[in-house]
């Protein structure tokens, strides 16, 4: 039978509310953002460049000072590209000739 004293807290089940954003969880932000940034280039870039942006800017800590994961400089980076990728695309599409820009 547990007792109340300080032998049930010494391996907490979960964490809390007050875990800290270190270790694994930065990683897989920053993977998953990865992941998203290059499916984006395939397909539903105006969907996926700004769920790996937000994947990556997690990742990063939400702040540009410190040290910065690769993955998750990876996933802004190509989020950014993908995102603006295809608003050019939507942009030649809506255009008179429905070409590229043209």
């Amino acid at each position: 039978m547990a007792s109340f004293g300080h032998g049930t807290r010494r391996h907490p089940r979960s964490r809390g509310r007050t875990w800290s954003r270190t270790g694994p969880d930065r990683a897989t932000l920053g993977l998953v953002g990865v992941i998203c940034a290059v499916a984006g280039f395939f397909v539903l870039g105006i969907v996926l460049g700004p769920v790996a942006m937000v994947c990556g800017w997690l990742a990063m800590g939400r702040s540009w000072a410190g040290s910065r994961p690769a993955t998750a400089v990876a996933a802004l980076v190509l989020g950014a590209i993908d995102t603006l990728l295809a608003l050019l695309w939507l942009a030649g599409a809506a255009a008179p000739g429905n070409g590229m820009l043209f």
